[in-house]
């Protein structure tokens, strides 16, 4: 059952039968990363946490752009505005500290979580698709790690992120170029799940989150959980988390009922193989 949009203060929350939908709503500025879209995105994780019958996340942007990366603008103000014996560098790691809060939320939320990215995904723009399990771009979208062209680093997750999804050289290369990435070669490079049309990409984003919404959102979240320590965790402490994690998973109902069905003939529930499962 879909629930009435929620307009936050850039943004709009909807859900939509098992699918919540998270679109910036600044155009007019690119949908850059203003302090209101950082407030908007630990709003709407409260939200999306608490509702244990939503299953998948798309986020997304309105107006041909899903973000421009950090308020380069209000960030000059703030600047020109700051008393000049505060510690601007101080000022600084305060802020991304905070950012990191949500982040790091939207990374570990215990669901598919799906970027539909059309149009620009530039410097923090790029970390927030790149914090999402599955990319899905239009065509027309560009992917940059543009802060060497201001003199700044990476931010926002991407010294996490990137190497990750690219590899430790590529990852190098793109934040020391800051050169622009077609949707094209971003699914070259294996960052970027598919490609669509413009005018398709909505709706492919939703079909593609609503095709997960048929699983266990327990078994999703701890599989998740799993992979995004499994790059800097010992074998054998990933090995007795995996044994935890099925011990959380073998006790669930959505688990009871799929064996009891299997042992009966009934199809699955959850079957990717199988088209039209939602």
């Amino acid at each position: 059952m879909a629930s009435e949009p929620i307009s936050l203060r850039t943004s709009q929350l909807s859900i939509d039968d098992g699918v919540a939908r998270f679109c910036h709503q600044r155009p007019t500025a690119r949908n850059a990363l203003s302090a209101e879209l950082h407030a908007d995105y630990a709003e709407m994780l409260d939200r999306v946490q608490a509702d244990r019958n939503v299953r998948a996340l798309v986020i997304t942007g309105s107006g041909g752009s899903f973000c421009a990366g950090g308020d380069l603008k209000a960030a000059l103000a703030r600047q020109q505005d700051t008393d000049p014996e505060a510690n601007l560098a101080d000022d600084m790691r305060t802020r991304i500290r905070n950012y990191h809060g949500w982040i790091e939320r939207l990374h570990s939320l215990e669901m598919p979580v799906i970027a539909a990215v059309d149009g620009p995904a530039v410097g923090a723009g790029f970390s927030i698709a790149l914090a999402a399990d599955f990319i899905l771009a239009s065509s027309r979208a560009v992917f940059c790690m543009s802060f060497a062209k201001v003199g700044l680093v990476p931010d926002l997750g991407a010294f996490y992120f990137l190497p990750r999804a690219v590899g430790m050289p590529k990852a190098k290369e793109l934040a020391l170029t800051a050169r622009r990435i077609s949707a094209a070669e971003g699914q070259q490079l294996g960052f970027v799940h598919s490609v669509h049309a413009p005018e398709a990409l909505d709706v492919e984003a939703l079909s593609f989150a609503h095709r997960f919404t048929a699983g266990s959102r327990e078994a999703m979240g701890l599989t998740k959980k799993l992979f995004n320590r499994s790059f800097e965790t010992p074998y054998a402490t990933l090995a007795e988390l995996e044994g935890q994690a099925q011990g959380i998973a073998v006790t669930t109902r959505y688990h009871a009922t799929a064996v009891a069905g299997f042992v009966n003939g009934t199809p699955a529930a959850y079957d990717w193989d199988r088209p039209n499962t939602r």
